[in-house]
């Protein structure tokens, strides 16, 4: 079976789609519409502020603005992996706030805790688990990059096994990856129908929610935030931005990130005696080590999700609906997930789906306020929204308050990242950081350009 055949018939819709009933679309405002908290996004940041905000307000009127059905951009199409961090890992954490790290690393590790406990609350079904996961290494350099990742896990007191051998391959059999680092306090989830329950619970609340709704302008007076939509002029006291990559609405964002497509692949359906063969028994997740890396999952009805590795940046930073799909990228996918699973390389796929992964420069989310503290922000989270998009709508309603927070002290958000070159520089600055992470990836070397982004804080992976 040739790699097209493998692909013919797969889906160009994400896997999680097919796990949720179809729903009624919640239509566009029919008329102007005044409220007290206008929320523009419907992704995972927008909803989970929508729930926290009635949690603090039950009187107020509360209306949720997507442009599309909630959850169709990237809450809808990533991979499910819901990390105890807020900060992209304890290492990032480490080079690039090391007088705050601890206190980011504890305030991850809480917030995967209270998600967890909300979702227990609300009763949101979505297949989450602490299910683990387990960091790969492909070379004697990224073995290397595992032990010390287990120092530092050590040194905060995160629970870890470092894995050679038959302890490895007891996790996973592989001729590409040649050890591991497993950390069983990581979270698993449906993407699909967390955004569904998240949905659902804040109806349930009295939220509104108007899909379909493009915001096309936006607008202070001295007493509110005007809105507009195609259909509609809303009136909020006060407003939060919550469009993930989308374009800013605030032109003072338009260079603080970038969008980045990452694609991923879903196979059919695999028995038990096939996991066996690649020795991956257990139900955690696994992410290989290197800056271009892969990352896999299993679904409740035992496929594999296999992703990542290819991050494309599209001049202009192209957003056309046409890119989702890169048929080069699934070939790619495809084969690399024959070297890496031989047993498997006869299996074919039935989804393949790209998304948008909104990337800032320091590879983390950023939050601020604009409009005399009535508007606030979240974004940059660069592939690590699943679980940190809770902690950015608490953060939030916090700057929306004005009150002086564990959350809202943090420097990690009250800076924002370094902004990204305007065109032609900013592709060749992301063609040349690309290309330089990738010769790291072959040789373990880092290169100069990324040691001097390194000095400057400025960091890029895929």
């Amino acid at each position: 079976m040739t790699v097209l055949d493998k692909l013919a018939a797969a889906s160009s819709n994400p896997y999680w789609s097919t796990t949720v009933g179809d729903s009624t679309a919640c239509p566009p405002p029919a008329s102007d519409v005044a409220c007290d908290l206008a929320i523009i996004g419907g992704g995972f940041t927008g909803l989970w502020s929508a729930l926290k905000a009635r949690e603090r307000y039950p009187d107020a009127r509360i209306v949720v603005l997507e442009s599309g059905k909630c959850g169709h951009a990237a809450s809808g199409r990533n991979g499910g992996f819901c990390a105890p961090s807020i900060s992209h890992g304890v290492s990032n954490a480490l080079a690039r706030w090391p007088r705050e790290a601890e206190t980011l690393i504890r305030l991850g590790r809480e917030n995967l805790e209270a998600l967890a406990q909300d979702l227990d609350a609300f009763e949101i079904d979505c297949d989450f688990e602490l299910a683990g996961k387990l960091n790969v290494a492909a070379t004697p350099w990224q073995i290397n990059g595992l032990r010390a990742m287990a120092q530092n896990y050590n040194r905060f007191g995160i629970d870890n096994t470092l894995l050679e051998g038959e302890a490895f391959r007891k996790k996973l059999d592989s001729p590409t990856y040649m050890a591991g680092l497993f950390e069983p306090n990581y979270g698993l989830v449906n993407p699909g129908k967390l955004v569904a329950g998240l949905r659902k619970c804040c109806l349930a609340r009295g939220v509104a929610i108007h899909e379909y709704t493009l915001v096309t302008a936006l607008r202070a007076t001295e007493q509110a935030i005007v809105l507009r939509t195609q259909d509609a002029t809303i009136t909020a006291k006060k407003t939060i931005l919550a469009t993930n990559a989308a374009r800013p609405l605030l032109k003072r964002l338009r260079t603080a990130i970038i969008p980045v497509y990452d694609y991923s692949l879903v196979t059919e359906p695999l028995s038990e005696e096939q996991f066996t063969s690649i020795g991956w028994t257990g139900s955690h997740g696994v992410a290989d080590s290197g800056n271009q890396f892969h990352y896999a999952r299993k679904t409740a009805d035992n496929r594999v999700l296999w992703a990542g590795f290819d991050a494309i940046y599209h001049y202009g930073s192209n957003c056309d609906p046409s890119l989702l799909q890169r048929p080069e990228t699934f070939k790619l996918l495809a084969q690399q997930f024959a070297q890496s699973f031989p047993t498997l390389a006869n299996i074919r796929f039935d989804f393949k789906w790209g998304g948008i992964i909104d990337t800032s420069a320091r590879t983390t989310f950023f939050s601020g306020t604009a409009c005399k503290g009535r508007l606030t922000y979240a974004m940059g989270f660069t592939g690590q929204g699943v679980s940190a998009s809770r902690f950015a709508a608490l953060t939030m309603l916090d700057l929306l308050e004005g009150a002086h927070t564990e959350r809202t002290e943090l420097m990690m958000l009250r800076r924002r990242p370094p902004p990204f070159p305007p065109e032609p520089l900013r592709a060749v600055i992301v063609s040349m950081a690309q290309k330089r992470l990738a010769h790291e990836d072959r040789t373990g070397h880092r290169p100069l350009l990324l040691r001097t982004l390194d000095a400057f804080g400025i960091g890029f992976d895929s």
